[in-house]
């Protein structure tokens, strides 16, 4: 198929469209101002291991488990994940007296709102097949902290995990003496990772940030990919309340010279993006338009794809996940890790077809539609805002089928509530509302109320503890009887995600 250029008359299109030209006479038909930005912005256009899909339990040597514990508790005296001061100086701070490890390796960088943890094990398990040492940091975690820094698609180790505190601990302490505020627990983890990158060594790093772009911790790396997940409205009373301007706060990971790679977003949002790619002489793919999902079809335990990337077609492959959101995350890695290969700059053949297949085929994602029980099965989602659970909620009803629903919701406090559970309302036959451990959480009666205004009173169960509410969720779903085909979607959170994990005996 040829590609059609920028300026290109619908009224030239041939009678019968393939499945890519349809999604690009789609994503053709939009806002006319797009096209004074894009004019200035350069388009990519081709010319012409796997990961461990578990996550780590508590070291099993009482000593190890001892000397994590004092890490994690000196980790947390520090200003926590929610807590922010908008400023890179801190942390680039401690990269000037660590020796700036983070330019000792090539990167990917990730944001965007939704999508962008698979994303990023999607993309370092690519790299992974095409026998690349990976790095990957991404936030939050599902049960143990070490997950969240990652080499050769696993989490480090526990002791690897201590030394490399203990290692650029007194630099930490160092540049905590020079600010006016301590470096936080993100900004800890960070540097940690950015070190145990180094140290390895990394060929490449996939970061993922921990909130926004422009000012966060992640954002001392110069991504020679930068790539942007489908942003929406989260973190609204941080990064602004437009799409708009929370595109102007992710567009800050777009360098100078980088490749962009772009899932669709809201028009505002992409003139922001579009606009700072201008402004930085970065080369743009968009979804839809340079790469994007020709097919999908729902495969036991996932899906089977075909996807269009920068070099080429890439058919049958079969994606471990479930939902189109997912496809869709597996488009933008695959035409990320194209880029960073040069397919479409330097190169124009397509990455060889069977590893791909090899790749995706083991790409595991835990509390994303993860199914941990069966009968009556239960599925893990850590749906947080209302874009999440709506790809969620139409996911589980494509992937799933179940006659009867029932949904385990404790959500964070700071969250948009009531536009989750009304994106959630049309496939929970009732709710089990509950709260979990962290301090953010919503009390359990304060999200009932918001969930009987949803819901009605009659659907609506309230268990302050998460333990009681799987268990009258489960008891809902049997019902009907033991072959009724009922289910249990627990979410809301991550954090309730990874402590039903541990409940229900996975790790």
């Amino acid at each position: 198929m040829s590609e059609l250029p920028p300026d290109h008359n619908a009224d030239d299109q041939p009678d019968h469209l393939d499945p890519f030209d349809e999604i690009i006479a789609e994503e053709t038909d939009r806002d006319p101002d797009l096209a004074v930005i894009e004019a200035g912005s350069r388009t990519l256009r081709t010319q012409g291991g796997p990961p461990d899909a578990d996550i780590p339990t508590r070291p099993a040597d009482p000593e190890v488990d001892k000397a994590l514990r004092e890490v994690e508790t000196e980790l947390a005296t520090r200003w926590g994940e929610t807590k922010l001061e908008p400023s890179v100086s801190r942390i680039a701070a401690l990269m000037d007296v660590l020796g700036e490890p983070q330019r000792s390796y090539p990167s990917i960088h990730i944001t965007g709102t939704n999508g962008k943890t698979s994303t990023a094990r999607m993309i370092e398990a690519l790299l992974g097949a095409f026998e690349l040492r990976t790095g990957r940091y991404t936030s939050p975690h599902v049960q143990s902290i070490t997950e969240r820094i990652s080499l050769d698609g696993a989490p480090i180790a526990p002791e690897r995990f201590i030394e490399t505190y203990q290692d650029i601990k007194p630099y930490v302490e160092m540049v905590d003496a020079s600010q006016e505020y301590r470096l936080s627990f993100f900004e800890v983890l960070t540097g940690m990772a950015y070190a145990a990158f180094a140290d390895a060594p990394a060929d490449v790093a996939v970061v993922e940030v921990g909130m926004g772009g422009s000012w966060d911790a992640t954002n001392v790396i110069d991504g020679d990919v930068a790539v942007v997940t489908p942003i929406d409205l989260d973190h609204t009373d941080r990064l602004g309340s437009t799409h708009a301007e929370i595109a102007t706060e992710k567009a800050g990971i777009i360098k100078q010279g980088a490749t962009v790679i772009m899932a669709q977003q809201p028009v505002d949002a992409a003139q922001v993006l579009l606009k700072k790619a201008v402004e930085v002489d970065a080369t743009v793919a968009r979804e839809g338009l340079e790469f994007g999902v020709v097919e999908r079809q729902v495969a036991v335990g996932g899906q089977l794809v075909t996807l269009r990337g920068l070099g080429g077609e890439y058919p049958e492959v079969y994606l471990p996940l479930h939902g189109a959101h997912q496809a869709h995350n597996a488009a933008v890695a695959l035409a990320a890790v194209e880029a960073f290969f040069g397919v479409g700059a330097q190169r124009a053949d397509a990455l060889d077809l069977d590893t791909v297949r090899k790749a995706f085929a083991a790409v595991a994602s835990p509390g994303r539609l993860e199914v941990v029980r069966r009968s009556p099965t239960v599925v893990l989602d850590a749906a947080h805002n209302p874009a999440g659970a709506r790809a969620a909620a139409e996911a589980i009803g494509e992937a799933f089928q179940f006659s009867r629903l029932i949904g385990v919701v404790g959500a964070s406090g700071d969250k948009n509530v009531r536009g989750l559970l009304e994106a959630f309302e049309p496939v929970f036959a009732e709710v089990v509302v509950t709260q979990n451990s962290s301090h953010r959480a919503m009390d359990a009666d304060e999200l009932a109320g918001i969930a009987v205004e949803v819901f009605g009173e009659e659907r609506v169960q309230v268990e302050p503890r998460l333990p009681d509410a799987l268990e009258a969720a489960i008891t809902l779903a049997e019902e009907e009887g033991e072959f009724s085909g009922g289910g249990v979607l627990v979410t809301g959170s991550v954090i309730t995600v990874g402590e039903a994990r541990l409940l229900l005996g996975r790790g």
